[in-house]
């Protein structure tokens, strides 16, 4: 048998939680282009209260992330998504029952309490094999990615039909169904096994925080959802006032978003096989800064905003693929886990900041303030990155160990002479080695030769 073939158990894992990150995250994107113009019919709105209604989700997401993570040690993996889901299914109830800002404020507040991603990556790297485990946290990612698109395009089109308060109705339906997906389709898991490369490790984030490199591609993730979130409460209202009818606002995203992908997927793989990914980071940095400048100074012109918008798309789906990545590379080997952790809190940050400042400057003075804070922070982030030292192509592995293994002494030595390996730590209590290296030098059987043949 191929051990790299993903068995029943493992394609069952990758694709229940998959698509119960899917459907969690289709509602919460489904509301990122529409809630701008339909939130102004809520009572007591303004464009203040509806930037805070968007970025409070990021906020709650930003507190709860790490210790939800931290929980689903204790009480399990498939209990904490569970119990995350009714949470966000309770917001989403407020949210739907709602006719004031304030009470879609509360609900959009209890949906990110509900988080639930530590947990979803933690199961899935139980469930499955160390040489299979990528495959299926690539295979959620790419779904992520589809999720957005298809959201940003269905948002307008749903809302338009049906009113803003049947998202959140949706949302009550899909959370539902990933509910029962998570309970009859995820397998469950009867042997945990710490794995770092996708858990937090208590007590570890003063190691991670450390890290220059990783705090700027923090600093960078943060920056890339505050240009996100901003911008999409000035675009609906930009292209309204450019004389589009809201209820044709999906087409553009439809368009723009199928361009994009057709440009992203040969630059993300440009940036991994020709190894040219600070060129590829650098030239997103400057055309997200050339994006809000336009949209800046361009004012109610449609074409330049539809312009706008589809640059936009090709810089922001190119870095939200890249970007972790990049945290994995930099990442101090055996905590990946903990990295992706502040990565995915600086993310929420982002969101809450975005959502907040965005409604504020945007109440101030219009939407071409916001597009000139996005042109500005754009800039002030160009001039942080060029400052970062790229990691090198490294892959993080991770080996079990036999008891034999584990008491060799000189088996750490003997792993560090390999070609291409830079670090590697053992953790004899969990009979395992995390391994950074060059893949393209040495090979996971490579590795697993040397360590076997103890």
């Amino acid at each position: 048998m191929n051990d790299n073939i993903m068995t029943k158990v493992e394609l069952y894992a990758a694709w229940g939680l998959g698509a119960v990150f899917s459907l969690r995250m289709l509602g919460i994107f489904m509301v990122l282009p529409v809630l701008t113009t339909y939130g102004m019919a809520l009572k007591e709105a303004s464009e203040f209260l509806i930037g805070i209604a968007i970025g409070i989700y990021g906020l709650t997401q930003a507190v709860c992330q790490i210790p939800s993570g931290l929980l689903s040690d204790r009480i399990g993996y498939k209990p904490l998504i569970i119990y995350g889901l009714l949470i966000f299914a309770i917001g989403s109830m407020v949210a739907a029952t709602t006719n004031s800002i304030w009470g879609l404020i509360v609900g959009r507040a209890l949906q990110g309490v509900g988080t639930i991603a530590a947990a979803v990556m933690a199961l899935l790297s139980d469930l499955t094999r160390e040489q299979n485990c990528t495959k299926a946290m690539a295979f959620i990612g790419v779904s992520f990615g589809v999720t957005f698109s298809v959201a940003i395009v269905l948002g307008p089109l749903f809302t338009n039909a049906f009113g803003l308060h049947a998202i959140f109705w949706m949302m009550i339906g899909l959370t539902l169904a990933g509910i029962g997906i998570t309970i009859f389709v995820v397998p469950s898991s009867n042997n945990h096994v710490r794995n770092r490369e996708s858990s937090i490790v208590r007590g570890s984030f003063r190691k991670v925080l450390n890290n220059s490199r990783l705090l700027k591609f923090n600093f960078s993730i943060m920056c890339l959802h505050v240009l996100l979130i901003s911008s999409f409460i000035a675009l609906p209202i930009a292209m309204g006032k450019a004389g589009l009818a809201v209820s044709e606002h999906w087409k553009i995203y439809l368009v723009t978003m199928l361009i994009s992908f057709f440009i992203v997927v040969p630059c993300i793989i440009y940036a991994e096989k020709y190894r040219k990914m600070k060129q590829v980071f650098m030239g997103c940095v400057l055309m997200l800064f050339f994006t809000e400048g336009l949209l800046w100074l361009t004012g109610d012109h449609l074409w330049w905003i539809i312009t706008g918008i589809q640059l936009f798309f090709i810089a922001f789906n190119t870095m939200e693929a890249i970007l972790p990545s990049l945290i994995s590379k930099a990442s101090p080997v055996g905590y990946k886990g903990t990295a992706m952790g502040a990565y995915s809190t600086s993310q929420f940050i982002g969101v809450a900041i975005g959502g907040s400042l965005g409604g504020w400057l945007y109440s101030l003075q219009g939407t071409w303030l916001v597009f000139m804070f996005g042109s500005i922070l754009s800039a002030f982030w160009f001039l942080i990155s060029s400052t970062i030292k790229f990691p090198y192509y490294l892959s993080n592995l991770r080996i079990q160990l036999s008891l034999l293994s584990v008491k060799d002494t000189e088996l750490k030595n003997r792993i560090k002479a390999l070609p291409g390996v830079v670090d590697v730590i053992i953790i004899p209590e969990e009979q395992t080695a995390y391994i950074k290296v060059d893949i393209k030098k040495s090979g996971r059987n490579q590795l697993e030769s040397l360590i076997n043949s103890q």
